[in-house]
């Protein structure tokens, strides 16, 4: 989500999305090293869109499965009426747009439990909006100032009532050290408030396994933070450090839980997931091949639920791609699209 801030690469011509036929590979076992920790080779699957004329690339995240196995996933920089929201048959490996418009630069995507509707953080206007799994009847869940300061929503995630819980990740602009974002409830019925401020341009968000909290991974701290809540979900009760990532120059991305409540990291700058167990412990590196085409970021990943195939959304100067991997335990709805 962080390459929608360069607005010009949003108004650049779409390249016309491709796709590569043939079966895919099942996805390398896992190595373990010296400290224990698995390493595991993830195997491409379909190219979901091609690089853009004037930014260079592209960056695809939200990735969610629907009850059927169809997935669905967003376009961050596809520009004003090109294919912003796709949906791919993993099995047929084909694409399919489903929406477009003129205005938003869709950052996430999940499906409510509660209505079974689509649901997009618009990264540019501020909002959440949301459409049929078609792509029809698009709504406006949520718009405007929050406190008296506009939303920059990046993630998000679904209580089982259907309030959604939402990454802020205002200050991705920079300087790091100015501590602008924010953690933001809007209900089912659109009503928004803060739950947490003062952090770091905070990106993936994703409850715990039985959603007594959420792990918070600020951008610009290269940290994985768990939020405690009440029994209402509606205030945090403590908030402290999980994870410290070892990032380099790369910042940690989206995250993702399964169902043994492993933490799946992503990456902005690093073509990698790292796995890690609910108490802090690094137990997995799920990485592209070393010949793949080039390859930056891998942002999010899906695990479908009851199973333990996932895949991530890796974007980079070559487009945006598909790759599949086995999950350490099986998808639950955490593990599944934000």
């Amino acid at each position: 989500m962080k390459r929608l801030l360069t607005v010009g690469a949003l108004l650049v011509p779409l390249v016309a999305a491709g796709c590569v036929a043939g079966p895919a590979p099942a996805p390398a076992p896992a190595e373990q090293d010296r400290e224990g920790v698995g390493h595991q080779t993830a195997d491409e699957l379909i190219r979901v869109t091609e690089p853009h004329v004037l930014s260079g690339g592209t960056l695809l995240e939200g990735p969610v499965f629907d009850d059927e196995g169809r997935l669905f996933l967003v376009d961050v920089m596809a520009p004003p009426g090109e294919p912003k929201v796709l949906r791919v048959d993993v099995g047929e490996e084909t694409v399919e747009a489903i929406y477009t418009d003129e205005a938003s630069v869709f950052t996430s995507a999940q499906i409510s439990p509660a209505d079974g509707r689509l649901y997009l953080t618009d990264g540019l206007g501020g909002s959440v909006q949301s459409m049929l799994l078609d792509g029809t009847d698009p709504r406006t869940l949520f718009s405007g100032d929050i406190d008296g300061t506009a939303m920059l929503p990046d993630d998000l995630a679904f209580d089982p009532e259907g309030n959604l819980y939402i990454s802020d990740i205002r200050g991705v602009e920079g300087p790091g050290w100015e501590t602008l974002g924010r953690v933001v409830r809007v209900s089912a019925e659109g009503d928004a408030t803060v739950l947490a401020s003062d952090l770091a341009s905070p990106n993936g968000i994703s409850f715990d396994e039985d959603y007594a909290g959420l792990w918070v991974a600020q951008y610009y701290a290269n940290r994985i933070d768990y939020f405690a809540l009440d029994e209402t979900r509606t205030e945090v009760t403590a908030a402290y450090p999980g994870m410290y990532v070892d990032g380099g120059k790369a910042r940690v991305d989206s995250t993702a839980v399964d169902a043994d409540g492993n933490v799946y990291q992503g990456f902005h700058l690093k073509p990698e997931i790292h796995v890690y167990s609910p108490k802090g412990d690094l137990l997995a590196v799920i990485a592209v091949p070393e010949d793949a085409p080039d390859l930056d970021t891998a942002t999010n990943i899906a695990i479908e639920p009851g199973t333990t195939d996932g895949v991530i959304t890796v974007s980079g100067p070559d487009g945006g791609y598909l790759y599949t991997f086995e999950a350490l335990a099986e998808g639950t709805r955490q593990s599944n699209g934000g």
